[in-house]
């Protein structure tokens, strides 16, 4: 059972994605009043949220312990092992089981499943907890002073705190900073995003292996300045397909693109050499999102200087597309924000706790932007000395009979992600909370009864003189 907080405020979630949406469940979980406000139409967003999202371990276990579980089950895949092999070739490199021990230690699965998927069952449990969600609602400007958010209508609306779940060029961010800070980056590489039909792949003699693997893999294609992953998705009988390419030709607009109007011919050009069954795959595919790929550096300043207005989860720390912690970040997020408010006495507190969410999180997401970027690069490593060393370590140890994360430069990555996946949102909220929430109202409520003191015998004394 969830601590449910002294005071209950009101908080306007700006966006309704994951981020906004896990910000909702976990502050109703705490007693709080909440209203979330989507940009885009219920339709709009069942167009853009498609294909496919992993959700590692530290991120299943919050959404477990939130009680989403069955949900959760009923629409996913849990995942066992990863396969690597050549991106140009297809060669196979080796296997990684993921280690049973150390999932157990985590608490939590590694899930497969539809981003429409996951985003259903985080606004069912919204709603259910008791959240306003308006869709088809954008917010042109917000403020933290007399805290109130104006939309396109004209309408404003006031809150006690705005938070910002508004993704990368977000709204709540540039009011904060002062600028898109996504927009200034220069990006990479492109990120395509889409699924493929199941009943098709397995129509193909090429493809059906994929499905015959004795536990649920994961599939990584190691190429030169290319990469591809694809897994099978629970909730639709689908494959979902993720690449990483370089940047289109000069003249050609790289944009974001959600929700069709790509052809996919162009994402099929972008792929460069590559093997015959990516290239099968892609033919067989879904119209795909187009997504640029950026290396943001961190920002600076989460909190608006009223102390009212926070960014959380993409709009506060984005990370390269694609990434494997992209939500899970989102939803770390709401936990530990949620933990913090749950300890709300006096509105004076809600300054501080929106620091104290930074101060708690930022060291983290700078530190899994940081793993998340050398992931990225290390699956596409340019042709050359270090990427044939990484080969050659990686055939060594399939040969031996090991993992391909067994030792070297690999083991090291394998190693930061265990220790990713081992982090408990809520339990550093808690630590806060005990180590210097308590100590700061323990030593305000000292300031008090001193000042009560000292008013005290001032009047005493006024009386004596008297």
């Amino acid at each position: 059972m969830s601590r449910k907080a002294e005071l209950t405020i009101k908080f306007i979630v700006v966006g309704g994605g994951i981020a906004g949406l896990a910000c909702a469940i976990a502050l109703r979980r705490v007693g709080h009043r909440v209203v979330v406000l989507e940009q885009y139409s219920d339709a709009d967003v069942s167009k853009m949220s498609h294909g496919g999202i992993r959700l590692p371990p530290n991120v299943s276990k919050v959404l477990f312990h939130w009680g989403l579980e069955r949900a959760l089950r009923q629409v996913s895949i849990t995942s066992s092992a990863m396969e690597v092999e050549i991106y140009e070739t297809g060669e196979y490199i080796g296997t990684h089981l993921w280690e049973e021990e150390v999932l157990r230690e985590t608490g939590g699965d590694f899930l497969f499943l539809h981003h429409v998927g996951l985003r259903k069952v985080l606004y069912d449990a919204a709603i259910a907890a008791g959240a306003e969600v308006r869709a088809g609602t954008k917010v042109v400007s917000v403020s933290g002073d007399g805290p109130h958010v104006t939309l396109t209508t004209g309408e404003t609306l006031l809150a006690d705190v705005i938070v910002g779940a508004d993704g990368r060029s977000s709204v709540v961010q540039q009011a904060i900073v002062g600028k898109d800070v996504f927009d200034a980056v220069p990006y990479q590489s492109l990120f395509y995003n889409t699924t493929v039909p199941a009943e098709l792949m397995r129509a193909d003699p090429q493809l059906a292996p994929f499905f015959k693997k004795p536990v649920e893999t994961m599939f990584v294609w190691l190429g030169n300045n290319r990469s591809a992953v694809a897994f099978r998705i629970g909730g639709k009988d689908e494959f979902a397909l993720h690449l990483w390419v370089p940047p289109r030709q000069k003249g050609l607009s790289d944009d974001d693109c959600w929700g069709g109007g790509l052809d996919l011919k162009e994402m099929r050009r972008q792929l460069g050499e590559c093997e015959p069954r990516l290239l099968k795959m892609t033919k067989l595919a879904a119209t795909p999102s187009r997504v640029q790929v950026k290396m943001v550096p961190p920002i600076e300043d989460w909190v608006d200087k009223h102390g009212r207005m926070v960014i959380i989860g993409e709009a506060a720390h984005p990370l390269p597309a694609g990434s494997l912690q992209g939500g899970a970040m989102a939803v770390e997020d709401a936990a530990v924000f949620a933990k913090l408010f749950s300890h709300l006495r006096d509105k004076d507190q809600i300054s501080t706790f929106l620091h104290a969410f930074q101060d708690l999180r930022e060291d983290r997401c700078a530190s899994v932007a940081h793993t998340e970027q050398c992931n990225l690069y290390f699956q596409m490593l340019p042709a050359g000395p270090q990427q044939e060393q990484r080969d050659q370590d990686m055939r060594a140890k399939t040969a031996q009979g090991e993992s391909v994360f067994g030792g070297g430069e690999a083991s090291e990555q394998w190693e930061q992600l265990k220790e990713l996946w081992g982090y408990d949102a809520e339990d550093e909220a808690d630590d806060w909370w005990v180590k210097w929430g308590l100590l700061r109202e323990r030593a305000k409520q000292r300031s008090l009864d001193m000042e009560a003191e000292m008013n005290a015998a001032r009047l005493s004394s006024l009386r004596v003189r008297a």
